[in-house]
C-alpha cells in the first residue's frame, strides 16, 4: 500500500492506495488522521501499516484514485528530518570537485562510520506542489534526489521519495558551513506518500530519475539505481539513532544518487523526482 495525506474541506484524510483502488481510511477510522497515527496502531497490536489497513479495506469509503494523487500533501509531519552523506560514489565524486578537499568526502565513503547530519524541523519541510528553496545568498544550488525512510520509533515503517535541497557554494567554501547549506527555509521536500516496506520490496534495487526543467526546456533528465548505495537504509538508521533519540515519527534520507553537473537552479524551475514502487515528488523552485 501506498499512503497519502489528502486535503479536503473538512480537513485532512489518511488514504490508502493499491494499483487499482484508494481507500478512505480516515472515513473508516475518525481517528486515523495521518500515517503517524497508522503506525500508532501497527505498534500497540504487534503488526505493519498493512496489516492494520487489511482489517480496514472493507469499512473504508472508495475515493477517486487519481484525486487523491491530485490533493496529495506532505504524507507525514516527521519530527524531524535527518541525512546521510557520500552514500554514493557520484555524490563523493561532486563533493570533491565543489570543495577541493578530496580526502575528507572520499574517507566517509569507505570509513565505517557514515556522515550523519540534521536536515529539517517541520517548519522547513514541504510536500509535494509546494516550492523548494533556493538560498538569496547561495550562487550554486541543487536539487538531490534521495529515497527518504520513514521511521517510527527507531523502527522502518516505510520509504518516500525525498528531496534534500542544497547550496554547493556554500558547502564548497568550507565544510563547516555544512549547516548553512543544508538547513534553511524549504531546504527539504518528501512525499507524495508512503509506500509500505512490503510495497518497495528490496530498498537497495530501486530505479531512481530525476528532470528539471525551465520554461517549457528540459534542462536535466537522467536515471540510476539505488543499488549503487554503499550503505543500507538499516545501517544509516542504525547511525541516526545511536545515543540519539528521534522524535516519534522521523524522516532519514540516504545520500544524493544523481548530481546535474555545471548547473544552478533558478526560480520557476520544476524538479520532478521518481522512485520505482514509491511514488513521483514534484516541486517548484522558490527563491528564499
Amino acid at each position: 500500500m501506498r499512503y497519502y495525506r489528502v486535503a479536503t474541506d473538512q480537513g485532512t484524510k489518511l488514504v490508502a492506495r493499491d494499483d487499482e483502488k484508494a481507500y478512505d481510511l480516515t472515513g473508516a477510522r475518525d481517528g486515523l488522521r495521518d500515517f503517524c497515527d497508522l503506525a500508532q496502531v501497527a505498534d500497540v497490536v504487534d503488526t505493519d501499516v498493512d496489516g492494520v489497513t487489511e482489517r480496514l479495506t472493507a469499512d473504508a469509503p472508495l475515493l477517486d484514485a487519481e484525486s487523491v494523487a491530485e490533493r496529495a500533501t506532505l504524507p507525514a509531519i516527521p519530527g524531524e528530518v535527518w541525512a546521510a552523506g557520500v552514500t554514493y560514489e557520484v555524490s563523493s565524486d561532486a563533493r570533491e570537485e565543489e570543495s577541493g578537499r578530496g580526502e575528507i568526502y572520499q574517507g566517509v565513503f569507505e570509513g565505517d562510520r557514515p556522515e550523519v547530519f540534521f536536515k529539517a524541523t517541520p517548519s522547513r519541510t514541504v510536500g509535494p506542489g509546494e516550492g523548494v528553496g533556493i538560498r538569496e545568498d547561495s550562487e550554486w544550488d541543487v536539487p538531490e534526489p534521495e529515497l527518504g525512510v520513514v521511521v517510527y520509533r527507531d523502527e522502518i515503517v516505510g520509504y518516500t521519495v525525498g528531496n534534500d535541497m542544497s547550496s554547493r557554494s556554500i558547502e564548497g567554501e568550507n565544510p563547516l558551513y555544512l549547516p548553512q547549506a543544508k538547513v534553511y527555509d524549504r531546504c527539504c521536500a518528501i512525499g507524495p506518500c508512503i509506500a509500505s516496506p512490503e510495497t518497495v520490496g528490496d530498498p537497495r534495487d530501486l530505479e531512481l530519475s530525476m528532470t528539471i526543467e525551465r520554461d517549457g526546456e528540459t534542462l536535466f533528465d537522467d536515471s540510476t539505481s539505488t543499488s549503487r548505495m554503499v550503505r543500507s537504509p538499516e545501517e544509516l538508521v542504525s547511525y541516526t539513532t545511536r545515543h540519539n533519540p528521534l522524535p516519534e515519527l522521523a524522516v532519514v534520507l540516504t545520500g544524493t544518487s544523481l548530481v546535474p553537473e555545471e548547473f544552478t537552479l533558478e526560480a520557476d524551475d520544476q524538479v520532478a523526482i521518481g522512485i520505482e514502487n514509491v511514488g513521483q515528488l514534484e516541486n517548484t523552485v522558490i527563491e528564499v
